[in-house]
C-alpha cells in the first residue's frame, strides 16, 4: 500500500506539472500573429508528431474509451477556440472550468470513483475562486460562444473519464489520435480563413505549443490520470487558469487585480488541501 501512495504523489506531480505546461499557451499565442484555427490545427500537428515518436509503436485498440477520449479532446480543443472568437476570454476559461463538476457527477457511475468529502469541499472552493479570478472580465460575448465554452467543460470532463478507463492500459494513444483529429478539422477550415504569414518567431512559438504545451502536457497527463482519481486530477488542471496571469504579470508588468489574486489563491489552497487530505487518507489505510 506505501506504493500505492507513492504512485498516487507522482500522479499528483504529473497533473501539476500538466497545468502548468497547458498555462504557457498564453505567452507562445501572444507571439503567433495568426488566426485561432490555423495556431490550433498547426499547433495539434507538431503535438501529434511529438506524441508519436514518444510512443514510437502505438497501439490503436479503437476500443470505446480510447475514441471517446480521442473525440472529447478534440471537441474541447475546437469548442474552446471558437469559444475565444464568440466570447470574452474571461467566460471562454470560466464556463469550461465547470468540467470538475461534470466530472464529479461522472465519475460514481461511470468509472465508480465516488468523489470524497475533501473532493466537494474544493470544488466549491475551487469555483468560488475562479469565479473572483475572472470577475472584472465576465460579461458580454455571444450565447453561442458561451455555450461553446460550456460545451468545452462537458467535453473536457469525459475526456477525463475517458482517459481515466484506460488506466490500466495505454491513454496515450487517445491523446494522439486527438490532436491528429483537431489538426485535420482545424487546418481544413483555416483552408477558408486569411493564410498565415510564415516568420521564424512564429514558427518557434508554434513548436513550443505543439512541443512543450500540449505534447509533453499529454504525456504527462496520461501518466498521471493513471494514478489518480478523475475528480482529484481535474482539480489540479484548474492550476492552469491561476497561472495565467503570473505569466501576463512576469510579461508585460500587468499586475493582477486583489480579486484575482484572492481568487487564484483559493484556488491553490483548496487542490491542496483536497490533495493532501487523500493522501492521508491512503496512507491511514495502507
Amino acid at each position: 500500500m506505501r506504493n500505492k501512495t507513492g504512485e498516487e504523489l507522482a500522479g499528483i506531480g504529473a497533473m501539476a506539472a500538466c497545468a502548468f505546461l497547458w498555462s504557457l499557451a498564453g505567452i507562445f499565442i501572444k507571439l503567433i500573429d495568426w488566426q485561432p484555427f490555423a495556431i490550433a490545427g498547426g499547433r495539434s500537428l507538431v503535438a501529434a508528431v511529438f506524441i508519436l515518436l514518444w510512443i514510437r509503436k502505438p497501439k490503436f485498440t479503437f476500443s470505446k474509451a480510447q475514441v471517446g477520449a480521442a473525440l472529447a479532446s478534440a471537441g474541447t480543443m475546437l469548442l474552446f477556440v471558437y469559444a475565444n472568437k464568440a466570447t470574452t476570454s474571461a467566460n471562454a476559461i470560466l464556463l469550461q472550468y465547470g468540467a470538475p463538476i461534470y466530472v464529479a457527477l461522472l465519475a460514481a457511475p461511470l468509472l465508480g470513483e465516488k468523489p470524497r468529502a475533501e473532493h466537494w469541499a474544493a470544488l466549491v472552493a475551487v469555483l468560488g475562486g475562479i469565479l473572483l479570478l475572472f470577475m472584472d472580465g465576465l460579461g458580454g460575448g455571444s450565447l453561442a460562444g458561451n455555450l461553446a465554452a460550456v460545451g468545452a467543460g462537458v467535453t473536457f470532463a469525459l475526456y477525463v473519464i475517458f482517459m481515466r478507463k484506460q488506466k490500466e492500459g495505454s491513454p496515450l494513444e487517445s491523446a494522439l489520435l486527438a490532436h491528429v483529429l483537431t489538426a485535420a478539422v482545424a487546418l481544413s477550415v483555416s483552408l477558408f480563413l486569411p493564410a498565415p504569414r510564415i516568420e521564424p518567431r512564429a514558427v518557434a512559438a508554434l513548436l513550443g505549443l505543439g512541443i512543450l504545451q500540449i505534447g509533453l502536457a499529454s504525456v504527462l497527463f496520461a501518466y498521471g490520470i493513471k494514478r489518480v482519481r478523475a475528480v482529484e486530477s481535474v482539480l489540479l488542471g484548474v492550476i492552469e487558469p491561476v497561472l495565467n496571469p503570473v505569466w501576463v504579470f512576469l510579461a508585460t508588468a500587468e499586475a493582477p487585480g486583489p480579486r484575482a489574486i484572492l481568487g487564484g489563491g483559493i484556488v491553490i489552497a483548496a487542490v491542496l488541501a483536497s490533495s493532501l487530505v487523500s493522501l492521508r487518507r491512503d496512507a491511514a489505510r495502507a
